[in-house]
């Protein structure tokens, strides 16, 4: 890992993890019976949709905030996303006494979005794309000096989510293979670069959705590519990478071992699967490391270790999946 030319290093998330404690949770791991003897290698499951805003996002979120000065606090935080990021900035802001403004598509489930609302955010949706809301963000950012706080291409976002890798490789010592869903990159990015700095020889993979997979379409370009936004079970891996994508294109290029493709009949088994066998309700953007395991996409030598990154899932589509109906694509019922 060529740590020296890396935009986040090892130390910037050993200081993340030092500056949010206290306002994000440890959370549990818990090994998979079933898995494991499906795959043949101990299974575990790191429980991080158990997070206080039901996601890995508050960690990146509450890092961010808290770099800022009091000055651009007060000021008030923008961003655009697609729910989760949003739900996690809002509550961020508002424990530091800021206001946070949420762009967002129409693509974002009505849940997310009302739950944003919830917080205190200012929601503005725009568009069909997370790039028509970051145009919006751009506004704000110019006209009314509003802070941006990417959902993924930023520093101190990337070093909070890398936290969790540090979690990871604390609670599984063992660890060989590390899944982790992937849309913007920015807790493969942190996940990989905390990980890897720990423990050199594990195997990081970022598992994402057939339909708009932009940083698969990306890092197969060579370079940050425009993907259309399509619907999706994994609704919270859409979006695009940002065409200046200036840190984690680079980082998930350098330091992903793979990344592999589910679609959305595989994801749909591994909502099925996390909540009839594991007992957990998780959003589509979860169950992609079961998902691939599932379906015979990964191979390791040792243990496993699957992030399990959010549960802010629309319960009337989860109702759906359960009862066994495909809601996108060629495999819709």
């Amino acid at each position: 890992m060529s740590g020296k030319t890396l935009p986040v290093q090892l130390d910037d998330i050993h200081a993340a993890a030092a500056r949010i404690e206290g306002r994000v949770l440890r959370t549990p791991i818990v090994e998979s019976a079933m898995l494991s003897e499906r795959v043949g290698v101990p299974v575990h499951l790191k429980l991080e949709h158990h997070q206080t805003t039901g996601s890995f996002k508050l960690r990146g979120a509450v890092n961010a905030v808290l770099s800022l000065s009091v000055e651009e606090r007060a000021r008030g935080v923008v961003a655009a996303s697609t729910g989760n990021h949003g739900r996690a900035l809002a509550f961020a802001a508002r424990a530091e006494g800021s206001v946070a403004t949420i762009c967002m598509s129409s693509l974002v489930p009505e849940n997310k979005v009302s739950e944003i609302r919830r917080l205190g955010a200012r929601v503005r949706i725009i568009g069909r794309s997370q790039d028509e809301a970051q145009e919006e963000v751009d506004r704000l950012v110019a006209e009314e000096g509003l802070v941006m706080v990417p959902p993924f291409d930023h520093p101190a976002v990337v070093a909070g989510q890398g936290t969790l890798g540090i979690e990871v490789v604390e609670q599984v010592p063992e660890v060989d293979t590390v899944l982790v869903p992937l849309s913007g990159g920015g807790l493969a990015a942190g996940v990989a670069v905390a990980v890897k700095g720990l423990k050199p020889s594990v195997r990081v993979v970022g598992l994402t959705m057939e339909r708009g997979a932009a940083m698969k379409a990306s890092l197969d370009a060579g370079r940050p590519v425009p993907v259309e936004e399509l619907p999706s079970l994994a609704d919270s891996l859409g979006g695009g990478i940002g065409l200046d994508n200036r840190v984690t294109f680079a980082m998930c290029r350098d330091l992903l071992d793979d990344v592999v493709l589910l679609s959305e009949a595989e994801i749909a088994a591994g909502m099925r699967h996390a909540y009839a066998v594991e007992r957990e309700v998780v959003e589509g953007a979860a169950a992609v490391g079961i998902a691939a395991l599932l379906a015979g996409k990964i191979e390791s030598r040792g243990p496993v270790v699957v992030i399990l990154s959010g549960r802010n899932v629309d319960m009337e589509q989860h109702r759906r999946v359960m009862n066994g109906e495909i809601i996108y694509g060629k495999d819709a019922a």
